[in-house]
C-alpha cells in the first residue's frame, strides 16, 4: 500500500479541511486507497480493466466499477499525459506505457496523489486560492507528504490570524499522538552546525563561520501560539519541539530545553520511528486540527458558476 501524509494547511491558502476537518481526513485515506487498488489491479491485468467482478460486492457496484475502469483505461493509454477523451479507442496494446515495475508505478501513484493534496489544500467546493507554481516542486513540502503515513497531517509554514494580525508558524506535524513542530536547517554537506545558545547559533564550514538566529526562537512561538489555541477549547495534545538536519552534524554542550536536535547521523531513527506509527486517525487529532484550522488565514476567491469544483472521486481524473 502506498502511504502520503495528508496536506490540510499550505500557507494562507483556502483549504478543504477546514470546510470540515473530521469529513476529509478519513475519506482521503478512502480515496486513496480505492484508487490504488483499481490502479494496481489495472497495471497487473490490463487485458482484464472491463471485467472486474466482486462476490462481495453488489450488481450495482460491479457496473459502477467497469465503468471506472473503462474511464481509466482510456486515460493510461497516453501514460503520463492524462487527458480526457470524449470516447475511449480500442487498441491492441493500450497499456504499453504504464510503468514497468511495481516501484515506478507506486511513484507515479504519488506524484498523482501529491497533485490531488495540493488541489484539497487549496481549494473547496465553491472557492479557490491562486497558488504560487513553486509549490508544486518545492522538495522539501514533497517529502514531508511522500514519506509519512497517511494518518500524519501536516500544516506546512500555516499562518494564523492573531487579534487581526497574520503571523506565520513553522512547519507543523500531527499525527494520532502528539504535535511536533520541526525546523529544518540544512546547508552545505561539509558545514557542521553549532548550537550556541537560545538566539544564535554557528555554522562552519571550511573554518569559516557564520551566525544564523537560533532556530528555537521560531519553535516557542509557533508553540506558543498553538498551546494558546488549543487552551482556548480546553484541548490537551502532547507537542514537542524538532530541529531537524538530514545533511548536517549539530553540536552542542547542552541539548536546548524540551527541544529534539536531529541531526544526520540521528535522523534515520528519527524518520524509522514515524514510519513505524501503525496507529489510525483519532478523534482527539481530528479536533486539534479542527481547532488549528479555525484560526488560520485563508485567502481566496469564489469560483465563477460554470467553474464550479466538482470533486473527481478518482484521483487519477485530475488533470494536468
Amino acid at each position: 500500500m502506498v502511504a502520503i501524509a495528508q496536506l490540510i494547511k499550505l500557507q494562507d491558502y483556502l483549504s478543504r479541511y477546514e470546510w470540515d476537518a473530521y469529513r476529509y481526513p478519513t475519506q482521503y485515506i478512502r480515496l486513496k486507497k480505492d484508487n490504488w487498488n483499481k490502479l494496481y489491479y489495472i497495471w497487473e491485468n490490463p487485458e482484464n480493466g472491463e471485467s472486474i467482478t466482486g462476490t462481495d460486492e453488489a450488481a450495482e457496484q460491479n457496473r459502477n466499477e467497469r465503468s471506472v475502469f473503462s474511464k481509466l483505461r482510456t486515460k493510461f493509454k497516453r501514460g503520463k499525459d492524462l487527458v480526457e477523451e470524449t470516447k475511449p479507442k480500442q487498441e491492441s496494446n493500450q497499456y504499453a506505457d504504464l510503468p514497468e515495475s511495481e516501484e515506478e508505478l507506486k511513484h507515479y501513484f504519488l506524484d498523482k496523489l501529491f497533485q490531488f493534496q495540493m488541489k484539497w489544500a487549496t481549494s473547496t467546493i465553491t472557492h479557490t486560492s491562486i497558488v504560487d507554481r513553486e509549490y508544486y516542486q518545492d522538495p522539501l513540502l514533497r517529502y514531508l507528504l511522500q514519506r509519512f503515513p497517511d494518518t500524519y497531517l501536516v500544516m506546512y509554514f500555516p499562518v494564523f490570524e492573531i487579534k487581526n494580525a497574520p503571523v506565520e508558524t513553522e512547519i507543523i506535524l500531527i499525527s494520532p499522538i502528539g504535535i511536533e513542530i520541526i525546523y529544518f536547517v540544512e546547508k552545505q554537506t561539509s558545514a557542521v552546525i553549532m548550537a550556541w545558545d537560545e538566539r544564535t547559533w554557528l555554522v562552519e564550514e571550511e573554518k569559516k563561520q557564520t551566525k544564523i538566529l537560533s532556530p528555537i526562537i521560531a519553535l516557542k512561538r509557533t508553540e506558543k501560539l498553538i498551546r494558546s489555541i488549543l487552551q482556548t477549547y480546553s484541548i490537551d495534545f502532547p507537542i514537542e519541539k524538532t530541529v531537524l538536519s538530514r545533511t548536517n552534524s549539530i553540536v552542542f554542550a547542552t541539548e536546548p530545553y524540551q527541544t529534539k536536535l536531529v541531526d544526520q547521523s540521528k535522523y534515520p531513527d528519527w524518520f524509522q520511528e514515524k514510519r513505524r506509527l501503525t496507529s489510525p486517525l483519532k478523534s482527539s487529532q481530528l479536533k486539534v486540527i479542527e481547532a488549528l484550522l479555525k484560526h488560520c488565514s485563508s485567502t481566496s476567491f469564489r469560483r465563477p458558476e460554470w467553474e464550479v469544483d466538482t470533486s473527481p472521486t478518482m484521483i487519477v481524473d485530475l488533470e494536468e
